[in-house]
């Protein structure tokens, strides 16, 4: 994706990016990044797994903004952050998007700050773009089905998984979206965005 036509789509705009746990949260680097270079004011909420895989200082360094990684933490307001947070968001990209949070998501759980934000998101006007990635064995569970179905109801929206090389060392549909195929997708929901 050209330089030129991402700052014209994020220039100015507020993005939520959401990283979970998984070996894909080194991508969510990249997004990060390709995200600030264009203008956008990128702030990042972790969760706690997500925080083993890639630290916060990375993100902070990427984004030039705090991280959010607990629900106890107030960085940048006396108002409760998650709320503050979720109704100045222009759009909400989760990637990686692990097998847990679109659990979580799809039973109304909100026991981290990624999904308490998430929560008080108003979809009918800020659109979440979830970017699923786990095994292709979770990915075809049945529950997984049913969460997938349920989140599309209540109005989240998809890129991905893409199939290939897992880290579990098999090849499979499962693998998060690569970051350009992610940037499109923000890139087309926020084109669609009510304001």
């Amino acid at each position: 994706m050209d330089p030129a036509s991402l700052n014209a789509t994020f220039s100015g705009r507020r993005v939520l990016v959401g990283v979970t746990g998984g070996i894909a949260a080194y991508k969510a680097c990249w997004i990060v990044s390709r995200l600030a270079q264009a203008g956008a004011e990128v702030t990042v909420a972790m969760t706690p797994s997500a925080t083993r895989f890639v630290t916060p200082l990375t993100f902070q360094a990427l984004s030039g903004r705090p991280v959010y990684t607990s629900p106890w933490e107030h960085l940048e307001s006396h108002d409760p952050q998650h709320i503050a947070l979720a109704t100045r968001a222009d759009l909400a990209v989760v990637a990686p998007c692990s097998l847990d949070t679109l659990a979580a998501l799809a039973t109304g759980r909100a026991d981290n700050v990624l999904l308490l934000i998430l929560a008080a998101v108003d979809r009918a006007k800020t659109p979440v773009l979830l970017a699923p990635s786990m095994n292709a064995v979770m990915w075809g569970q049945p529950s997984t089905r049913r969460n997938i179905a349920t989140l599309a109801d209540d109005g989240y929206r998809f890129v991905g998984p893409a199939e290939g090389w897992q880290a579990c060392r098999t090849v499979g549909q499962g693998r998060m979206s690569e970051p350009d195929e992610i940037l499109d997708a923000a890139r087309s929901a926020l084109a669609h965005r009510v304001s």
